[in-house]
């Protein structure tokens, strides 16, 4: 039997997943303090399970580039991340 590594599907080209709020900190590399800042600013997140909530990148990337332009830069994500 194949192990559950080696049936890792790729997703279908332009699809990404949402990310939850620890992801989404990993990825930006910030504290869940400065998510829930940009959360109350009016940062686009979608509802989930309870209370918690998914983050699109699709949605928040131009987002940050109006709101915290630090940010926007992709470089700048991948080089701390």
């Amino acid at each position: 039997m194949s192990k559950k590594t080696e049936r890792v599907v790729a997703l279908p080209a332009g699809l990404l997943p949402l990310l939850s709020k620890p992801q989404f900190e990993t990825y930006y590399g910030v504290s869940d303090w400065q998510v829930t800042k940009w959360i109350a600013a009016g940062m686009p997140f979608e509802p989930f399970a309870g209370r918690q909530k998914r983050f699109d990148l699709t949605v928040i990337r131009p987002w940050m580039a109006e709101n915290d332009p630090a940010f926007a830069d992709e470089s700048l994500v991948t080089a701390s991340a």
